[in-house]
């Protein structure tokens, strides 16, 4: 199934199917009104919510509308939890090496993860406000996975069963406030703005044999402002989903909702390019000892789309956001 949400005015927005073409959306209020309600109820509603997602991809549903992704905010506008691991290990050893910083203990064998702001999910055609161009604006490219109800101490296997949702994500990274919060060893807070997710949330079998593995086997492309950046593919995970719920999982229960990250998607060929500025960075170090490339600048915009591995256009949408000077102490995009 495929669902997306849209803005109503309320916090949590208003629950739709979406047509497995992406070209028509069927309310489902008498089902569900919100996203995080149907996920937290999703044993009751889930054959319901099938029933009707075959019958408009027949062309039989009742009601059904023209889907508008501008007309979404992300699938969750907020959810019980926020969780970003970096699951691709490549690009904590390109940070390493090209700063000389000491290898992270564990590195190979514990999942890095923080928890981020989940109260103010930005939608995939939202500007994004931010205070300064010097704090160093970056965006990065995800994958990641909304969660049912998960035990304490979960197995991987017993993460990946949790699953219930695939999205696309852009990270928002401050890279000038990252590096004192980190040093602190109290971690993220204002180097990590509101994330922002692509306008659909698919179900695993949606993808077939591109969910493999509890990874996402897909290309993700990055443009900024018109030109190519990269295209990762996300297979390349070191740890799976199963392993990063499993670890977020390990001295506390997950609620419906929770959603997991992938981190930065990460390849070692080059020719992959980047999801994320800061890559390009340190791979001109290493290559070249000279960084080159500036972070984005207010007006700048980032479009991040995943594609299968035959070409075909994947089935999230499109993240296409422009960076805006915040106008005021305080200010937020409107829904």
């Amino acid at each position: 199934m495929k669902f997306a949400t849209l803005k109503d005015g309320t916090l949590d927005g208003a629950l739709v199917i979406v047509s497995r073409d992406a070209r028509h959306a069927l309310p489902v209020p008498h089902i569900s009104h919100s996203l995080v309600d149907a996920l937290r109820r999703w044993d009751s509603v889930r054959e319901p919510l099938e029933s009707l997602y075959r019958a408009l991809n027949a062309g039989e549903a009742q009601g059904e509308v023209p889907f508008d992704p501008r007309a979404c905010t992300a699938p969750l506008p907020r959810s019980p939890q926020w969780l970003d691991g970096s699951a691709f290990l490549n690009h904590g050893r390109l940070m390493e090496q090209a700063f000389n910083t000491p290898p992270i203990p564990q590195f190979d064998t514990v999942p890095v993860m923080y928890q981020g702001a989940s109260d103010d999910f930005l939608g995939p055609y939202q500007d994004v406000p931010l205070p300064s161009e010097a704090d160093g604006i970056d965006f990065e490219g995800e994958f990641g996975v909304v969660l049912g109800p998960v035990p304490m101490a979960a197995t991987p296997e017993q993460g990946l069963e949790a699953v219930r949702l695939l999205v696309q994500i852009n990270d928002w990274s401050l890279r000038a406030l990252g590096p004192h919060e980190m040093h602190t060893g109290f971690g993220f807070l204002q180097a990590k703005p509101s994330t922002s997710f692509a306008p659909i949330a698919v179900t695993p079998d949606e993808l077939g044999d591109a969910w493999r593995d509890g990874r996402v086997q897909m290309r993700l492309h990055t443009e900024w402002n018109g030109e190519r950046f990269g295209e990762p593919h996300g297979g390349e995970m070191n740890f799976s989903f199963g392993q990063l719920v499993a670890h977020a999982a390990r001295t506390r229960c997950l609620t419906a909702g929770t959603i997991v990250g992938s981190g930065t998607v990460s390849n070692k060929a080059r020719s992959a390019g980047s999801a994320c500025i800061a890559e390009r960075r340190v791979i001109e170090k290493i290559d070249s000892g000279e960084i080159r490339t500036g972070f984005m600048r207010f007006g700048d915009q980032v479009r991040l789309f995943a594609r299968y591995d035959d070409g075909r256009e994947g089935p999230f949408g499109v993240i296409q956001q422009r960076v805006v000077r915040a106008q005021a102490p305080g200010h937020k995009a409107m829904l």
